[in-house]
């Protein structure tokens, strides 16, 4: 197990976290913002802080790398990279839908065995940016942007229950009506939900390069929507 600070900055929702062997043991976040220009230096210091008066060297810094906000993964991205660089360890990248899965896997026991996992972050409009994933967190479909109307989903939801969560998610109950669509409220990706992935990561070596890294998923799809604006 190793000692990993977590960094979450992919919607308006600022926080940090240190887990050591697999167990979130600082948390700090702010999810009225967005702030993140002002409380993620503020979050990180006191981190750090935590875990040098814990005797706990960081072993790793995991961010959260989309998509979302193009701006607040900038902000963590950066915050990121400057730690693995001044303290020479390495850089954790985690897709955001799969780190906001992480609560919904922890608290909803309910979930049937065949159950999928939609997350949404909110794009504007009716479209949003989700994928599906099962509950063993393999990929069902990539990370797309959706443009949602009562047809999106259907080849998933005619033979899987699909819980939808996310920023995403609320303005699309009104179109998602099939029988096998639900709704799971109050899940925002938050940093001290990413220990998991990133020890899985930081098991895998599983690094990315710090020279180079940058948040891609939100470029991508608007390099592919000419005039769009986030």
């Amino acid at each position: 197990m190793s000692c990993i600070l977590h960094i979450e900055t992919s919607t308006s929702a600022c926080s940090v976290a240190v887990s050591e062997d697999g167990q979130a043991v600082f948390s700090k976040e702010d999810l009225n913002g967005p702030s993140h220009s002002v409380s993620l230096g503020v979050f990180v210091d006191e981190a750090l802080s935590f875990a040098d008066s814990h005797a706990m060297p960081l072993d790793g810094v995991a961010v959260s790398c989309g998509p979302g906000s193009y701006t607040g993964l900038r902000i963590g991205v950066s915050m990121a990279k400057g730690l693995c660089y001044g303290r020479n360890i390495p850089l954790i990248g985690l897709p955001t839908l799969q780190v906001m899965c992480v609560p919904v896997l922890l608290y909803h026991d309910e979930l049937p065995d065949d159950a999928l996992l939609c997350p949404m972050i909110d794009a504007r409009r009716m479209e949003v940016y989700a994928a599906v994933y099962n509950r063993a967190l393999h990929t069902v479909r990539d990370i797309a942007a959706d443009i949602i109307d009562q047809y999106s989903y259907a080849e998933f939801l005619n033979n899987h229950p699909v819980y939808f969560f996310g920023n995403g998610a609320d303005k699309c109950k009104e179109q998602l009506t099939h029988p096998n669509a639900h709704f799971i409220d109050g899940i925002v990706p938050q940093a001290k939900y990413m220990f998991p992935l990133a020890e899985q990561a930081m098991a895998r070596n599983d690094f990315k390069d710090v020279a180079y890294f940058e948040p891609f998923y939100l470029k991508e799809f608007v390099a592919s929507k000419p005039g769009k604006v986030l």
